[in-house]
């Protein structure tokens, strides 16, 4: 699937908005991953290098939406990180069986750290294969 079959907001206006890193390959299978997990339609994708992120969101630091995923919801609250995900699991059907687990009471700092873990390591690719090591 490529960067430009994932639904935007022409696709889906009222969808809280996933920005990812459109450059990196394993940022790429991760939403396409998401785009399964949301059988309701409920999310739409832009790349943080599409130039309406930095219209619609000029509050967003470029260094920022480059270390980890954002999330900006319909009504405009963002979710970064670990954050992004375990509101991922209140938000799409298919994840609500992780929700319990992400949202264990004070757990979400270890959430934070495995996904900084691997969101620094997603950046030793090629141009064909990248995976964290």
């Amino acid at each position: 699937m490529s960067e430009t079959t994932f639904p935007t907001l022409k696709d889906r206006p009222d969808a809280d908005v996933v920005i990812y890193d459109g450059q990196c390959p394993f940022c790429r299978r991760q939403v396409q991953r998401l785009i399964w997990w949301d059988c309701q339609k409920r999310l739409a994708y832009l790349s943080l290098d599409d130039q309406e992120v930095a219209s619609r969101y000029p509050d967003l630091k470029t260094d920022a939406l480059l270390a980890q995923m954002h999330i900006v919801t319909h009504d405009g609250r963002v979710f970064a990180g670990a954050r992004a995900f375990r509101y991922l699991t209140r938000r799409l059907r298919r994840l609500w069986w992780l929700m319990p687990l992400l949202h264990v009471p004070f757990s979400l700092p270890l959430w934070q750290w495995g996904y900084h873990y691997i969101a620094k390591r997603r950046g030793r690719c090629n141009a064909d294969t990248c995976s964290p090591s």
